[in-house]
């Protein structure tokens, strides 16, 4: 498949070619578009589609048309403003690094790339400064960001040093190549030891900021999170969570659905915080244990760029989880 999106601020001129796969079939082509080209406004592609920057099988098309399985669209967009990432001398757990990309352990907090209300103190602008040259496929904003993870999600995330890479990487990520695992402790315990959930996730109808299970929506795309559970406390569980797609906030909308959200997980969940007094049933204990959804990226496995090495890289359970998990084990054994 040919990579998903290209450096617009350099060549704005040069098309390019996405495949429609079997599970993009049905999508309108505006939504299809959105999800390549995050970094441009819906009204953007709109735009570019009504004024014939973009073809289906070498013809023009509405934003509305419905795509088929196979069929090859071309998309030319007009560059973005320039933005930029001012360098910050933000810490960083480098997991590895070589001259083609690097891996690191993001904290939860930190926003991977500048948005609104949160120009500074990003993971972007920590990596321009660590690394200096990074690719730039991702556009000015997001220098060297092959993938991304919610700002309260920990965990393994993925850099690209140069653009050559950058393409390669994406191309695995969308191609469904990469194996992701993910470390979450939910609320209740699943009935089954393994299950998966096959379910679209859309935009919510009401609240823009939250996704939702949402079937033949213009925005819904298919989603499946295979999740297996690797131990019972009384009231919760914590889980193994394999994403076989990776739609945004997948593994929290799903395991909501099904009825386990992630622990303090405050959009999906309804709280946002735990104390140990809530778990050991003593009203005077104020003890934090946990202000943050409980959800780590604790491995990633892909292929190096330049060797087609398989490589494999582990984040350990972040400090507030790992003690969120002990004072689990301690008052709600089973």
């Amino acid at each position: 498949m040919i990579p998903s999106s290209l450096p617009r601020e350099k060549s704005p001129s040069e098309p390019v070619a996405l495949r429609v796969e079997e599970q993009d079939a049905d999508a309108r082509l505006d939504a299809f578009l959105a999800e390549r080209f995050p970094e441009h406004s819906r009204v953007r592609l709109r735009r570019a589609i009504t004024d014939g920057g973009v073809q289906v099988d070498g013809r023009g098309a509405k934003p509305a048309y419905r795509l088929r399985a196979g069929q090859c669209v071309s998309v030319t967009l007009p560059p973005l403003p320039p933005t930029g990432v001012r360098p910050e001398d933000v810490p960083l757990n480098i997991l590895f690094e070589d001259e083609s990309l690097a891996v690191v352990n993001k904290p939860a907090g930190m926003v991977v790339h500048p948005g609104k209300g949160h120009g500074s103190g990003t993971l972007a602008a920590a990596l321009v400064h660590h690394f200096g040259r990074l690719s730039s496929t991702g556009g000015a904003a997001r220098p060297g960001i092959v993938h991304r993870l919610d700002r309260d999600t920990s965990g393994v995330l993925l850099v690209a040093k140069t653009d050559t890479a950058h393409l390669a990487l994406a191309r695995q990520f969308e191609q469904r190549t990469v194996e992701k695992e993910y470390y979450a402790l939910v609320v209740g315990q699943p009935d089954r030891d393994r299950d998966v959930i096959e379910q679209p996730i859309g935009i919510h109808p009401y609240q823009r900021e939250k996704m939702a299970i949402r079937a033949e929506h213009t925005t819904s795309r298919s989603a499946r999170t295979v999740f297996e559970v690797v131990e019972r406390i009384r009231g919760f569980a914590a889980l193994r969570v394999l994403p076989r797609t990776g739609r945004t906030h997948q593994i929290r909308v799903h395991l909501a659905h099904a009825g386990h959200p992630v622990l303090c997980d405050r959009m999906y969940g309804g709280r946002s915080r735990l104390l140990r007094g809530e778990i050991a049933d003593d009203a005077n204990d104020q003890q934090l244990l946990l202000a943050r959804q409980a959800l780590h990226a604790r491995r990633l496995q892909f292929q190096h760029p330049e060797s087609g090495e398989t490589l494999a890289f582990e984040a350990p359970l972040p400090e507030d989880i790992a003690f969120t998990l002990e004072a689990l084990r301690r008052w709600r054994a089973l």
